[in-house]
């Protein structure tokens, strides 16, 4: 397929003016110095950073790469504050001219309303293939997880998938009710900088961003960022969260999908159930 006229755009404009319906965004002030990003000498990849916050939004920010008609990536996130009890949204989308892969999904909260959902796009996406336990322990029982053959009608259900899945939500966002009980709070906030340790330690796409514009730079997306709050919403250190992962020497095993097994189809059933694939 020729990705000239492939975009993401749409997703992101579509997101930032449905919260605006529901809420004021403003700059997310730590995350401004990334607008402007660009990539190596030589490489035509243009990269475009926006973020944002607002009263129950801690961060909203969006990540687009288009690189000629050789692939176009969105990664999109929001995550709540920690006085809310809100999931973390997230999609990542990477697509080539022969390629995508997917993952659209909800973090850390799983509500079983939203099975239907769910279940209305694992039909029209099916599962991505083998995945391993490691992945698993971040993904819920509605998550899009699939692979297929770029073409202009799977970009498009797929854009309605990211619609369905961002406006439920937002009225999750709509519902929330500032929390008071302050382990709560604790316990969502220490749930979020997991996750965050997690994907700045193991973020696929990391290799992706240190070819375009540089390992300093690379780094810097990936913690301050794509996963900003990973040095401010805790202090617990990967390994903390994750000792399974320690070396001999004290470091942290680089090696991906070593931990579990492999799951080569859903591993939920219509209701949410674990059933191990």
């Amino acid at each position: 397929m020729d990705l000239s006229g492939l975009s993401f755009q749409k997703f992101v404009d579509f997101a930032l003016d449905h919260t605006r319906l529901r809420t004021t965004l403003t700059p997310h002030l730590p995350s401004q110095k990334f607008k402007s990003i660009k990539a190596k000498d030589g490489n035509k990849a243009v990269l475009t950073a926006l973020s944002f916050q607002s009263p129950k939004i801690r961060l909203l920010r969006s990540l687009a790469i288009a690189d000629d008609n050789a692939m176009r990536v969105l990664d999109f996130g929001v995550f709540p504050e920690p006085e809310y009890d809100l999931p973390i949204f997230c999609a990542n989308f990477f697509a080539t001219a022969s390629r995508s892969i997917v993952v659209l999904d909800y973090k850390e909260k799983y509500f079983k309303k939203l099975m239907p959902l769910g279940q209305k796009y694992a039909e029209l996406f099916p599962w991505g293939g083998k995945i391993t336990s490691e992945s698993m322990k971040f993904f819920s029982p509605i998550v899009i997880w699939t692979t297929f053959s770029t073409s202009r009608d799977k970009h498009d259900d797929l854009y309605s998938a990211f619609v369905d899945y961002y406006k439920a939500w937002l009225e999750l966002m709509d519902e929330a009710v500032e929390e008071k009980d302050v382990p709560q709070i604790l316990h969502n906030r220490e749930a979020q900088h997991k996750y965050l340790t997690w994907r700045a330690e193991k973020d696929p796409g990391y290799p992706l961003l240190k070819k375009l514009v540089g390992e300093s730079l690379a780094k810097d997306l990936v913690r301050n960022f794509l996963f900003e709050g990973v040095d401010t919403l805790g202090t617990n250190t990967f390994l903390d969260y994750f000792p399974e992962y320690r070396c001999e020497d004290g470091g942290v095993n680089q090696k991906r999908s070593m931990i579990g097994k492999s799951y080569e189809t859903r591993p939920w059933d219509a209701k949410g159930e674990f059933t191990g694939g």
